[in-house]
């Protein structure tokens, strides 16, 4: 169990003490995508959803999403937020919604989650407002693409 630093020597869960570590500048880039059909692409370009713009309440439900990121994930710290880009962009030719989502902070713990977290919540607000017509999105790819600060050093994914 010493390889795992959210279980104490007794195999209990518990949160890792970040207290001790110095405050640096972290940020964290993930990727969601949401997979529809041609017509629900469509839809989704020109605004017609009865339940609005799909692209701009997923936005916001992202970005609420990372904000409350601690409140869900159960060993995640509540870290002070200083800035969210979440972008979602229509790929025609993958035929889904690509959503993107950079997290930054100066702290003691990575933003990591909170950018998995604001990516997923994007993404399935995709699903909610488009599920009346279509039942078969399929969200997938969520993925860390990049992350920079702290000890454990720089991480970016290779796309294909």
């Amino acid at each position: 169990m010493e390889d795992f630093t959210h279980f104490d020597d007794r195999g209990q869960a518990r949160m890792v003490d970040v207290g001790e570590k110095a405050p640096t500048r972290r940020r964290a880039l993930a990727g969601a995508r949401v997979y529809v059909s041609r017509d629900t692409l469509a839809l989704i370009r020109v605004g017609g959803m009865k339940k609005g713009d799909v692209l701009a309440v997923a936005q916001v439900a992202g970005i609420m999403g990372a904000k409350r990121t601690a409140e869900l994930i159960p060993m995640c710290h509540p870290v002070q937020v200083e800035g969210i880009d979440l972008t979602l962009t229509l790929d025609e030719a993958r035929c889904c919604v690509d959503i993107r989502a950079a997290v930054r902070c100066d702290g003691r713990t990575g933003v990591e989650m909170e950018a998995l977290t604001a990516v997923s919540a994007a993404a399935l607000t995709v699903y909610d407002m488009c599920k009346a017509v279509q039942r078969d999105m399929v969200i997938s790819d969520v993925r860390l693409l990049e992350k920079t600060g702290g000890v454990h050093g720089d991480f970016t994914r290779e796309e294909n």
